[in-house]
């Protein structure tokens, strides 16, 4: 048996419970992760409340948040040659889909894992996890060239630390929007220019930019589509584009604007744990819980002025 959170239904925290369930079986192409740490996204948190997104738990029961893990491997699928038993590992896993990752012990498909580097804490592997894929699979695949003008919102937070990092490495100048209170830490992670959007309008100072990474939804896509350069891409990380007024208003000024959906991929978990092992990505963690607390840790991340990310240790 093992100790998990489990959702007995889609709600407020109230519904996350404590209760010991069945250690997972594992399929040939899986591996027994014994969790040391995992880290919770905004995400969680919509699943946790919205019915409408029940179908990331197929079916099944108990409902299990979660996908971003890092730990020990204690046992492995006759099909899985990547990993043995006392391998150090990290990945978000089943992305979308029912990851169950707030447990003691997680079974993860081999493919959505890489070695944890050893210079870093399960902590901060944890952390490095859904929210720096989330940044690193639009980028890498946006065909970035040297000095392009890149604009990142909520540069701050989660995936947006992430990305300031991950485009400074791929060459960009990177302009920074976040609030004013995380000012020398967006700065601190190499950005070349900084705007508070609690002092002023960030489209009174930034235009003409190549990219825009757009973390915020609704009415501020409009205002970061107006920054954009015609010619330029906006990528949106949380609202969909396609055939929405933003996709209309896109093609109006001649940006090319779509949504990106992250998926758990384990050669881009790789390629992050080389980041990772060379000092290039760091991760900053705000707080760390217990596996007990997270409904607190869920409550902190929903007052949505995290800097970083918030990790759960076991």
């Amino acid at each position: 048996m093992m100790k998990a959170i489990i959702l007995t239904s889609q709600g407020s925290v109230d519904n996350l419970r404590l209760a010991e369930i069945p250690v997972p079986d594992i399929g040939a192409d899986e591996v027994l992760i014994r969790v040391k740490a995992l880290s919770i996204n905004p995400a969680d948190t919509y699943v946790r409340m919205d019915v409408a997104i029940d179908w990331i738990f197929n079916g099944e029961t108990p409902k299990i948040l979660g996908w971003d893990v890092a730990g020990v491997v204690t046992a492995t699928g006759q099909k899985v040659v990547d990993f043995k038993v006392g391998d150090e590992v990290f990945g978000s896993i089943r992305h979308p889909g029912h990851g169950k990752a707030y447990a003691e012990y997680v079974a993860a498909p081999a493919s959505h894992l890489a070695l944890k580097p050893s210079n870093i804490s399960f902590e901060e592997a944890a952390a490095a996890t859904l929210a720096a894929l989330t940044a690193w699979q639009p980028l890498t695949r946006a065909n970035i060239r040297k000095g392009d003008r890149i604009l990142i919102t909520a540069a701050g937070g989660g995936v947006g630390h992430y990305a300031v990092q991950i485009a400074k490495y791929l060459g960009a100048y990177v302009i920074a929007l976040s609030s004013y209170g995380k000012r020398d830490f967006v700065l601190g992670l190499g950005a070349d220019e900084y705007v508070a959007y609690d002092r002023q309008r960030f489209e009174d100072v930034v235009s003409d930019v190549d990219l825009a990474l757009e973390a915020l939804r609704d009415d501020h896509i409009a205002r970061t589509l107006a920054v954009v350069k015609r010619g330029g891409t906006l990528i949106s990380l949380w609202a969909m584009v396609q055939g929405t007024k933003w996709e209309r208003l896109a093609n109006d000024l001649g940006v090319n604007a779509y949504y990106n959906a992250v998926v758990s991929n384990g050669q881009d978990m790789k390629a992050l744990a080389d980041l990772l092992e060379r000092g290039v990505l760091k991760s900053h963690i705000s707080k760390i819980y217990p596996l007990e607390e997270i409904p607190a840790a869920h409550l902190e991340l929903e007052k949505n002025a995290t800097t970083g990310k918030i990790v759960i240790s076991l």
